[in-house]
Parts: C-alpha cells; sequence; structure tokens
C-alpha cells in the first residue's frame, strides 16, 4: 500500500506536465509521418513501416527517461523527498514507485505509435501485439536510465543528459534511421554493444515474425535494463544514507 500510494502521487506528477507529456507521445508521432511522407517520394525502400515503426517506438521511449530522472532530480532538491526519508519507505518502495506509473506511460506511447503506424498501412496482426510486449523490457530500461540519472544529477544536469544525450546516443546508434552496415567499423562495434540496437532489432524481428531472432536481442536489452535498475537502486540508496544522515 506504501507503494502504491507513492506512485499514485508520481502520477499525478506526471500528468500534470501536459506539455512535455504530449511532446513524448506525439514527437514520435511526427517523425513517423514525415518519414512516411518521405517513403511515399523517393523510389528505395529506406524507410518501409514494419522496418521504421520499430525503431522510431525504440527512440520515443528514449524521453522516458527524461521524465522519470527530472521526477526523482526534482524530489531529490526539494523538501518533499526529505519528508518522504523519515518515512517507513525503502530504497526499493522509492524506485518502483516512480516505474510503475512511468511504464503504462511507455506503452501507451508505443501503442499509439504502433496505432499510427497502422493508419499509415502497417499490417494489422498478432505480430503488432507481440512487437508491443517485446519493447517492454525497452521501456524499462529507458526508465531505470532516467531513475539513475535522476539519482546522480540534478534537474538541470539531467536534462542535458537524458534530454539531448541520451536521445541522440539513441538515435544514432541504434540503426532506426539507417542500416549500421552503411557505415561499418568501430561505429557499428560500439553500437552492438549498446542496447538500443538490439531493441530496434527484436521488435524488428517481432514485426515480423521471426521468432527465433528475437531472443538473442532481447536478452541483451533486459541484461542492462536489470543492471542499470540495480545501480539506480544502490545509487539512490547511498544518495539517502548520505541526505539523511
Amino acid at each position: 500500500m506504501k507503494l502504491l500510494a507513492f506512485a499514485s502521487r508520481n502520477s499525478k506528477e506526471i500528468l500534470r506536465d501536459k506539455l512535455n507529456l504530449a511532446f513524448g507521445i506525439g514527437f514520435p508521432v511526427i517523425l513517423l509521418l514525415l518519414l512516411t511522407a518521405i517513403q511515399a517520394n523517393i523510389p528505395a525502400d529506406l524507410f518501409k513501416l514494419d522496418q521504421l515503426t520499430p525503431g522510431i517506438a525504440v527512440f520515443g521511449l528514449s524521453f522516458i527517461s527524461l521524465f522519470s530522472g527530472m521526477l526523482i532530480a526534482k524530489d531529490r532538491s526539494s523538501s518533499f523527498m526529505l519528508r518522504l526519508f523519515i518515512s517507513p519507505l525503502t530504497s526499493s518502495h522509492f524506485i518502483f514507485g516512480y516505474t510503475l506509473p512511468l511504464l503504462p506511460m511507455a506503452v501507451l506511447q508505443v501503442v499509439v505509435c504502433f496505432s499510427v503506424a497502422i493508419f499509415l498501412g502497417l499490417a494489422l496482426s498478432l505480430h503488432v501485439l507481440l512487437t508491443i510486449l517485446v519493447l517492454i523490457p525497452a521501456a524499462i530500461l529507458f526508465i531505470a536510465i532516467g531513475l539513475l540519472c535522476g539519482s546522480l544529477f540534478t534537474d538541470k544536469q539531467v536534462g542535458g543528459v537524458c534530454g539531448a544525450l541520451l536521445t541522440n546516443v539513441t538515435a544514432w546508434l541504434s540503426g532506426t534511421w539507417f542500416d549500421l552496415d552503411l557505415v561499418g567499423g568501430s561505429f557499428k562495434k560500439i553500437a552492438e554493444l549498446l542496447p538500443f540496437f538490439h531493441a530496434v532489432e527484436a521488435g524488428r524481428a517481432a514485426i515480423v515474425g521471426e521468432y527465433s531472432h528475437i531472443w538473442p536481442h532481447l536478452l541483451w536489452v533486459i541484461g542492462y535494463a536489470a543492471i542499470i535498475m540495480g545501480l539506480a537502486l544502490i545509487v539512490f540508496t547511498r544518495k539517502m544514507s548520505s541526505d539523511n544522515p
């Protein structure tokens, strides 16, 4: 009950920021519409919907990191967090209390993205539902990144790390916009070591029904999500100890 009460409070904080909420959900849709319009006017298949949509969905999830990071960073800098430190809430209550309301938001963002893609011509099938499920670990990953950054940095620093740096890293190293083989070399090797590329590839495998190709990529995402969530929990616990001696 303590966890649910804290999660409910965080849900209200997220819904109160309607402008950023609309931007987080709407910007990936705008990109999808724009790139689909470009595809309709060029002869090459650069932005096929079944390849583009999972990538756009993963890119859109990077904005969830900004939400989670800003939420926890602002709380850390306010008297609200100091009051919570004397409550019976533990570090795990805090971390999962931030995660629970953000996860439905992330899933909604993915659903909206695929709904628009279906309107644009993506075939409606059970593979779409599977792809949405496959992208849930990616959503948890981006939430965890935001929680870790929010535990380490101020709200202004989080804006730079999660807002500018992370979105650009996700965009360029995920293979959303171009085939990484076109660049190759160290660029491709670095991208393949990061979870963003694997999140996109897992989504693309799911959307076309290549089930055997899903797990090798999904395990990378799940592994990164677990490690980063664990780090966020450890860092936040230490911050609680230092801020509340």
